[in-house]
């Protein structure tokens, strides 16, 4: 038992020591995945009055993610037409001591967006016809070198248009 206790004692600390001094080697060009989104339906509508949570998780290899200025980092894009609606700006992240390799999770807000239907009715009309309209969104990013990250699709999520 007191072995065990000394065995502890001097190879935990070197064990922890050893995990401070080797820094993640991710890609320099940021790497995203879609980790969840908080609900798959919102209700259509163009003023705001529903939105989602989306969080996906991103590696950097050179820790450059997020702005200090002016400009947009987080991009998103309708598959339906390929409209991008406003783009994000992600915050600067701090240097993460030795190595720069960061990763980590960024969250945000998608506000709900209208029902193009088949028949061509107006956009953000109500229809019984078409009560649901299904779209997903693309997602990247760019780090403050300029490198893209690759392009991730969400979920279908469905919007009710009656």
């Amino acid at each position: 038992m007191v072995y065990m206790r000394v065995l502890l004692l001097f190879f935990l600390p070197g064990l922890i020591l050893t995990s401070c001094l080797n820094p993640p080697e991710y890609p320099i060009e940021p790497q995203i995945e879609f980790l969840r989104m908080t609900k798959g339906t919102m209700i259509q509508n163009q003023l705001n009055t529903d939105s989602l949570l989306l969080t996906i998780g991103f590696t950097d290899g050179d820790g450059d993610i997020g702005l200090e200025g002016g400009g947009f980092d987080l991009f998103i894009t309708d598959t339906r037409d390929n409209v991008m609606p406003p783009a994000y700006r992600i915050p600067k992240v701090p240097e993460q001591g030795i190595g720069n390799g960061i990763s980590g999770e960024i969250s945000f807000i998608i506000y709900t967006t209208c029902c193009y239907f088949p028949n061509g009715q107006d956009p953000c009309t109500s229809s019984t016809t078409y009560p649901v309209d299904t779209l997903s969104y693309l997602v990247y990013i760019n780090d403050r070198a300029g490198h893209q990250s690759n392009v991730i699709e969400t979920p279908p999520i469905l919007l009710q248009c009656q």
